[in-house]
């Protein structure tokens, strides 16, 4: 059963709105983790990350799409799991402009880097670990 998680605080809203960078934990192909610090916006209970198409992290969750995602502060814990969907091309709009707001301009659907042209990773939230209290 698919159940939408409730969701978070007002308080973890507006962290996510404010923070600008997320801890992303993605799974290699040997089963081990690979995490690392990204930029981010977080949209109608979606997370959505830019990175490079040859990237790891790309590369990992094209291999196995289950990801956990989690606001650095560790006083005051915020830690999603849920499932990323790799976007190539047609970025949405409102996801661009929320890139560019909360990054001085930052374009994300223009940028092409060592790593290969500019991909979005669409993470819906499955369900919340913690979500602004240490348990």
């Amino acid at each position: 059963m698919n159940r939408t998680p409730s969701p978070p605080s007002a308080d973890v809203e507006e962290r996510l709105s404010r923070e600008l960078n997320i801890w992303l934990c993605t799974v290699r192909r040997d089963g081990s983790p690979h995490l690392t610090p990204v930029w981010f916006v977080y949209l109608s209970a979606t997370f959505w990350l830019g990175c490079g198409s040859r990237s790891v992290k790309a590369r990992n969750v094209l291999a196995d799409p289950r990801v956990s995602l989690a606001l650095e502060s560790g006083t005051a814990p915020v830690v999603a799991e849920g499932a990323a969907h790799l976007h190539r091309s047609g970025f949405p709009g409102t996801v661009v402009e929320a890139f560019a707001g909360k990054y001085d301009g930052w374009a994300v659907g223009r940028q092409v880097g060592p790593d290969g042209e500019r991909v979005l990773l669409e993470i819906p939230v499955r369900r919340w670990l913690l979500a602004g209290t240490a348990q």
